[in-house]
């Protein structure tokens, strides 16, 4: 007390105060007193503000934070997360001791010992800033620090000093009532984990265990101590002590608190001495993206299957209100296998990258680029006019049209209620060429009889020309734009970053990318329906259509769906035998009410003449047999509703003989789904890669349910998938395989489609392969084919998987063959005895319920 005395009197001449006794006396007495109606102001402030706008001891209890969901595979590997904020709580128990007693070192020395107010450090404070003018460090708790985070401050600008004082006593005083209300809530140990998970360390980085994740590449647990003193020393000021920007600072900061481990005996002088001088390693500093990362397709479409699960009322909050994936801090566990989906986007790299480099030496033999090449049967002028749509799709275009374009036919008096766009000038401009055009689309419902009348009325109007005019200039700096050279970014396959800085036209850049061939490639347990392995495109960042779901033609890939028809509804050994030569399905024939003949050829348009089986005619992908089978049905209602029941929407396959040929445009979900039931004897159950959702606090909000359905019967799958193995048999890529595996291959119209379906017991890998616009693709059959497009990533990633011990696949698994005789015979020599003349097999017409 002496001392403070003394101090006190310091202050005192300090105000030319006069030094004799009894004056000096009194002031210190006076100052005693002014001391104590501070206490009681402050009793007094804090009985006021207990009253006032607090956080509640409900609202402690939950305080509002964003928290990010988190997507887990099914080996518990977290996928990615979904944010608004990426912040996932971590319990104190997790936390990193080092991490806390630097924390506590330097932030708050007697933490363990207050109760939510240090008031020795605020007197340290009051004495050394304002009586002795020094530096005196600060003064708030942990507990308060927290509390600050718990409710925005009010701005203090445009204030007067003496307001600006009041309201940052009035803030101060509540900090400290809602510290006190936490002591009394939590424990000493929950305040430090829910200060640590609450603070934003930049950099979409809220909380510490995305900061440790961001700032080192590592989970918080595993942070060096050196690290974890560098981000307690951010708590101060994140800004200012921004590791990214400030390295020199953040060193000294960090030198602080890791004297301040010293001081409190956290570490020894020798720990000290050799941590002070290592360098800031901010080498693994990588800012978390939604474009990068394990499975990035995968996790875009599965929000949006998320959103649709929340949406529904029987999954909704038990308060009624839909839960908030960006927000809520749920769990997904997802089906995917983070080792198959690892190997699976290596096997896709591998591939595409030689593909590429083919495609491009391909196309660089001749001059025409894809665009403009005349020798098939594509629109020269309709893939011009795409190209343009995606001129106009850019960003380039869309910020010229912001700044250029709306601003100039702002400018113009028009009709009065009515704005035009420059879809509107376009589809005017498109009237005047081609008169009528509105009409058509109109009756095509891409525009409404008011707009019809709007755009008419405009056109005859004084605005038109002008509007015209300034459109005509637009175009001429769009083109100026697009035509010069700029130093940009692209995609590329000559690095592991799949990026190069390089030069080179907006339209050239846009052409550039868009002959890049994609790929879609799915993997999936046929035995549960489990999505393994989800492989949307070849790189997020520069591609974002995802092509599980996308309809592409699905070629000679449709023709097991025929053949296990005609083997399940007729019996039809594989060993039955038929001519190599062209049919023809001729007009009014049977139930296919064609208006007239259709007899398609071959793919290479030869025919051997010869009779061969049904095992020779699926490995050679013969149309002639296809055509044969179908006329065998008589219809093609049957192929349609197998077709559906394999998880195929009927609605995309006509009722017409064509698709015996795979005419049809499917998505890859779909004929992977179809392929699963050969893979599991018959039995469909629709892919499905969300396994269940839960809450922050582990509730229960959805889980899925698999649907199992009997499509063929134990002796028909068999003999599908028999002849799906001969038909993959000894083809390359597959020597040395162990696994049991079968497949086919589609390739389509003009070589725009490669596919390739395959098949082991315990997992089905379907791939495409081609080009975002039909017509990037390969100008000839040997490379344009799906065995060349797209079955070498299914036989890579089935290899990768054989050698890696630690991936959940068994290559020793094997087909079921159900037991006994099989009623449908494959032994083709035994076949051959029964048929001495070579005959295709005659067995009436089954009811279709006997074997689908």
């Amino acid at each position: 007390m002496s001392k403070l005395t003394e101090k006190i009197s310091a202050f005192a001449s300090k105000l030319n105060l006069k030094s004799d006794q009894p004056r000096e006396k009194k002031v210190v007495r006076i100052m005693w007193a002014l001391a104590g109606l501070g206490v009681l102001s402050t009793i007094l402030i804090f009985v006021v503000l207990s009253y006032q706008d607090l956080p509640t001891f409900q609202e402690l209890e939950n305080p509002q934070q964003n928290l990010a969901s988190e997507a887990y595979s099914s080996d518990m590997t977290v996928l990615g997360r979904y944010f608004v904020e990426n912040r996932v709580p971590i319990p104190y128990e997790e936390l990193s001791k080092d991490l806390v007693k630097a924390l506590i070192a330097t932030e708050d020395e007697r933490y363990l010992r207050h109760s939510g107010i240090d008031f020795r450090a605020l007197t340290r404070v009051v004495v050394k800033s304002v009586i002795l003018q020094q530096e005196a460090g600060g003064g708030s708790t942990i507990s308060q620090q927290l509390a600050k985070l718990l409710y925005d401050r009010p701005s203090r600008r445009g204030m007067g000093t003496i307001k600006r004082a009041l309201v940052l006593a009035n803030t101060k005083f509540k900090e400290w009532i809602t510290a006190v209300k936490l002591e009394r809530r939590y424990t000493k140990e929950e305040i430090i984990a829910m200060y640590l998970n609450h603070f934003d360390f930049l950099y979409d980085s809220h909380g510490i265990k995305s900061a440790a994740e961001t700032y080192f590449g590592k989970q918080q647990q595993d942070l060096l101590i050196e690290e974890a003193a560098t981000l307690i020393g951010m708590l101060q000021n994140p800004y200012l002590f921004n590791p990214t920007k400030r390295p020199e600072l953040v060193k000294e900061r960090r030198m602080i608190v890791l004297s301040q481990m010293k001081n409190k005996g956290y570490l020894t002088q020798s720990q000290y001495d050799s941590l002070k001088v290592l360098p800031l390693d901010m080498s693994n500093f990588k800012r978390s993206n939604h474009q990068e990362g394990l499975a990035p397709y995968f996790r875009v479409e599965m929000k949006k299957e998320i959103k649709r699960i929340l949406a529904q009322e029987e999954n909704h909050h038990p308060d009624g209100r839909p839960y908030n994936v960006d927000l809520d801090g749920l769990k997904i566990y997802t089906t995917i296998d983070s080792k198959i989906q690892r190997h699976a986007e290596a096997s896709m790299v591998k591939h595409m990258r030689k593909l590429q480099d083919d495609f491009f030496r391909h196309w660089n033999i001749i001059r025409p680029n894809p665009w403009t090449y005349k020798e098939d049967d594509s629109d020269v002028a309709l893939k011009l006019s795409n190209l343009d749509a995606q001129i106009r799709r850019s960003d380039r275009y869309q910020r010229m049209a912001k700044n250029l374009l709306v601003p100039a036919l702002d400018e113009i008096e028009g009709i009065e209620g009515v704005t035009i766009s420059e879809r509107g000038i376009r589809r005017m401009l498109e009237e005047e060429k081609s008169p009528g055009y509105l009409s058509k689309i109109m009756a095509q419902n891409y525009l409404t009889r008011k707009q019809k009348r709007s755009l008419e009325s405009y056109m005859k109007s004084d605005a038109w020309p002008k509007a015209k005019a300034i459109y005509a200039d637009f175009q001429k700096k769009v083109k100026e734009a697009f035509d010069t050279e700029v130093k940009m970014k692209v995609f590329t396959w000559e690095n592991d970053r799949f990026e190069r800085d390089t030069t080179m036209t907006p339209l050239d850049s846009i052409m550039y990318h868009r002959k890049h061939l994609q790929t879609g490639i799915l993997a999936v347990d046929p035995r549960s329906g489990h999505i393994k392995a989800w492989v949307g495109g070849i790189g997020m960042r520069y591609f974002q259509q995802d092509h599980i779901h996308t309809n592409r033609q699905v070629g000679s890939t449709f023709k097991p769906l025929v053949y296990s028809t005609a083997i399940a509804f007729q019996g039809i050994s594989p060993c039955s035998q038929v001519l190599d030569v062209p049919y023809t399905i001729s007009r009014g024939e049977s139930n296919f009410n064609l208006p007239q003949d259709w007899a398609p050829k071959n793919s290479d348009g030869e025919y051997s003449e010869e009779l061969i089986t049904l095992y020779q005619a699926l490995r050679e992908s013969k149309n002639t047999v296809s055509v044969y089978l179908m006329k065998q049905i008589g219809d093609a209602v049957p192929v349609r509703n197998l077709a559906g029941r394999l998880g195929i929407n009927k609605e995309k396959i006509p009722a017409v003989p064509s698709l015996c040929l795979g005419s049809a445009d499917v998505s890859l979900f779909e004929m992977t789904g179809a392929y699963a039931a050969f893979a599991n004897n018959g039995i469909h159950i629709k892919p499905t890669f969300i396994k269940q959702i839960e809450d922050k606090n582990g509730r229960l909000i959805y889980r899925s349910v698999s649907n199992e359905e009997r499509v063929l019967q134990e002796d028909a799958n068999y003999v599908m998938v028999d002849m799906l193995k001969y038909a993959l048999s000894g083809r390359p890529g597959t020597h040395g395989l162990k696994s049991e595996i079968g497949g086919k291959t589609g390739t389509t119209q003009n070589h725009s489609d490669g596919w390739f379906m395959g098949i082991t017991p315990s997992l089905v890998v379907g791939t495409w392969v081609g080009g975002e616009d039909r017509w990037i693709r390969f100008r000839d059959l040997s490379f344009g084919q799906g065995s060349y497009m797209a079955r070498p990533i299914f036989t890579d990633l089935i290899r990768r998987l054989e050698e890696d011990d630690n991936v959940d696949y068994s290559p020793n698994d094997r087909f079921y063959r159900p037991p006994g005789e099989l009623s449908i015979t494959i032994d083709c020599d035994e076949y051959n005895q029964l048929n001495p003349l070579n005959e295709p097999e005659k067995i009436e017409k089954k009811e279709e319920v006997d074997f689908f």
